[in-house]
């Protein structure tokens, strides 16, 4: 989706989709009662959902991601299009999503440098919470064998396409390259607890 697009929210047949939109609505302005939220207030909202401090640069950059107009806020409107989205979404949306995860510079490329601090960010979170069991493949030697299996043309720098191609052929890449939407769902911190 290019910027100032209109988004469209996945459709589910009966009433429990609505329901659910509404709850993510209601929880929004719980949490944000202006209808937007800052870089600021999301890393403290998400650092204290997840694993403190050692969330924080993974934080901003799904922040960046959801900000889709690049205003410095999201709204709900962001909010709900990228949770709606990772869980509604086909695979091939998840990645497109994705995709704009990694592209820190957001100019249609990944590089070398992109990929890796993104895993870094992944991997310090990710064994902060103890979530996964540690990996064996350290985030240089996750974003070496991701390059190796996704560069095709040897021009160091991954595409949307070789991106969206290559983790659709390649399930240990879909793995690790897909964004799961709990992450980005918002929670009240813990009174007293600050980042």
């Amino acid at each position: 989706m290019k910027m100032g697009q209109t988004a469209t929210l996945p459709c589910r047949k009966g009433g429990t989709y609505v329901t659910e939109l509404y709850e993510w609505f209601r929880k929004f302005l719980n949490e944000c009662p202006s209808g937007l939220i800052t870089l600021h207030e999301f890393r403290r909202h998400f650092c204290n959902g997840t694993v403190g401090k050692e969330s924080a640069e993974y934080a901003e950059q799904i922040f960046r991601t959801l900000d889709n107009n690049g205003d410095g806020v999201v709204d709900f409107r962001e909010y709900v299009t990228a949770i709606s989205m990772l869980i509604e979404g086909t695979t091939v949306e998840k990645l497109r999503w994705s995709f704009k995860l990694y592209d820190k510079d957001k100019d249609g490329a990944i590089t070398r440098s992109e990929m890796l601090e993104i895993m870094q960010a992944v991997y310090k979170m990710s064994v902060a919470a103890s979530l996964t069991k540690p990996n064996p493949l350290t985030a240089e030697e996750c974003t070496n064998r991701i390059f190796l299996r996704l560069d095709k043309d040897n021009n160091a720098i991954i595409s949307q396409d070789e991106f969206i191609e290559g983790a659709l052929n390649d399930e240990w890449i879909r793995e690790m390259l897909e964004c799961d939407p709990s992450i980005v769902k918002m929670e009240r911190p813990l009174k007293g607890h600050v980042v």
